[in-house]
């Protein structure tokens, strides 16, 4: 019995990476299979030097050439290798060999797992940082279906051997939590960061799947790696499943529009639509190459206190159902949001607001924690190949419709509000309706609580039928598998 002394407090005792692959390796029925492609073989080196390895590891390798790897796993129809679509051959490839090898009536107790690996370390010029896709599937039952656990990475430090001990590091404690945390998804993704500190390695997507993780919503999964500090913003495609956002924005024109969206409303998508309008008629904007989101960030889920979930969910179900990728950001200000688009793509960038919004750009406080203060900022925002695309409001007290030739900044920002101004980094958006500008997302969502009426017609054609169907912000929700509908 544990000997304790009055005065003592509760505190996660962390085990040591040795100790978290021995208790693996001492497990009779643990059996598997280590593929690490790009940064050595880090994490099965934790395995062979805590001992008894040879209990545990079927197999370690490693294809580092290319044709060896083609060969292998098969070439990628866009010759790249350090991506997920390459990873998920690896884990099927590898998991297929244990059964083939394996025979079950030979090892009737065997629960098998493969680890895989493909990762680029950084470069000699130290240009690219290096990133990499990590995942593990496996059993937890000797006659039990796999589960998976898949995440992508990025590397914050500036040596590759660093990087690769990181890795190393971060694998060892996803498969001891695949085993042994998988019943607290949420404390797993918190204990992949045991002996790393957040300035070592950024976790931007993960997804969960299989039995054991029947009941996880991968969304949820990946605000926990806002809230966690593990990433600045994570995104959902329109179906609502995980999306790596450097992979939707990479060398595309970006569309940006911020909101609360609780819910969305008429008001949210006429923005939406007349920008997009706009924007794609810009000059070197192509159709094609053109990425839409619609962006949520932390502090307004924290408006009223800790973060609900379902709120969460339903605000995200809407805008999906309306076809649209989220994003979930930690950004407060504008600036660092493009400074993140900026590192996928060069291409034009536009943002939506409203004028509201555009006012409180200007106000000096939001800056006081930077060193050149909002002109620092504002170098930074309006730098890149940025436009606002304005839409314009009524005075609530003399119904004078107020757009970017007549609103009022504070006097001290009068000029450089100018500067922007007549450099068209700002430019209105022409075409409105003023009969939907006095409906705000608050007042649908007071009328929802109330259970009053009338709300209907101030939400997208559809979105009304959704929220009542799913008990989104007040109603009862039906099951998800048996109602949902997709809008159109």
């Amino acid at each position: 019995m544990e000997i304790t002394i009055k005065g003592d407090k509760e505190f996660d005792n962390i085990p040591s990476l040795k100790s978290k692959a021995l208790r693996i390796n001492l497990n009779e029925n643990i059996y598997g299979t280590f593929a690490e492609i790009g940064a050595g073989q880090e994490t099965c080196r934790h395995f062979f030097r805590a001992g008894g390895a040879s209990g545990t590891i079927a197999k370690a390798m490693s294809a580092y050439d290319k044709d060896f790897s083609d060969a292998i796993y098969g070439a990628e129809a866009d010759g790249r290798y350090v991506t997920e679509a390459r990873l998920r051959k690896m884990l099927a490839h590898e998991m297929n060999l244990i059964e083939e090898r394996l025979v079950r009536d030979k090892n009737p107790n065997k629960i098998f797992f493969t680890y895989a690996n493909t990762v680029a370390t950084i470069d000699f010029a130290k240009q690219f940082k290096g990133h990499g896709w990590v995942g593990i599937r496996y059993q937890v039952e000797a006659t039990g279906d796999y589960n998976e656990i898949i995440l992508h990475v990025r590397f914050k430090e500036t040596d590759a051997r660093l990087q690769q001990e990181t890795l190393g590091v971060l694998g060892t404690n996803l498969i001891y939590g695949a085993f042994y945390k998988y019943n607290e998804p949420k404390k797993l993704l918190r204990y992949l960061y045991d002996h790393l500190h957040k300035d070592q390695v950024e976790i931007d997507t993960i997804n969960f799947s299989g039995p054991v993780f029947k009941n996880v919503d991968n969304r949820l999964m990946s605000l926990q790696l806002v809230k966690n500090g593990m990433t600045d913003a994570v995104m959902f495609g329109p179906d609502g499943t995980n999306v790596l956002p450097a992979k939707v924005f990479y060398k595309k024109n970006i569309l940006a529009l911020r909101g609360s969206f609780r819910p969305v409303t008429k008001v949210n998508m006429a923005m939406y639509e007349k920008s997009y309008e706009m924007f794609i008629n810009e000059n070197k904007v192509e159709k094609d190459k053109t990425e839409v989101v619609f962006e949520i960030t932390l502090s307004n889920l924290r408006a009223e206190g800790e973060i609900d979930e379902q709120d969460f969910i339903d605000r995200a179900d809407l805008l999906c159902s309306l076809g649209h990728s989220v994003m979930i950001s930690n950004f407060q200000e504008y600036y660092k949001v493009v400074e993140y688009f900026s590192n996928y793509t060069k291409a034009r960038m536009g943002l939506v607001m409203g004028v509201s919004n555009m006012v409180e750009t200007f106000d000096e406080k939001y800056y006081r924690h930077i060193s050149g203060g909002i002109l620092e900022a504002f170098g930074k925002l309006f730098f890149k190949d940025l436009k606002v695309y304005l839409y314009p409001m009524l005075d609530p007290d003399t119904g004078e419709l107020i757009n970017s030739e007549n609103l009022k900044v504070h006097p001290r920002m009068k000029e450089l509000y100018k500067f922007f101004k007549y450099n068209g980094k700002v430019i209105d958006i022409e075409e409105y309706d003023t009969s939907i500008m006095n409906i705000f997302s608050r007042e649908i969502l007071k009328m929802i609580t109330n259970g009053e009426t009338g709300w209907e017609d101030m939400v997208p054609e559809g979105t009304a039928e959704l929220i009542k169907d799913y008990r989104l912000f007040g109603y009862t929700r039906k099951p998800l598998t048996l109602s949902r509908k997709r809008l159109k």
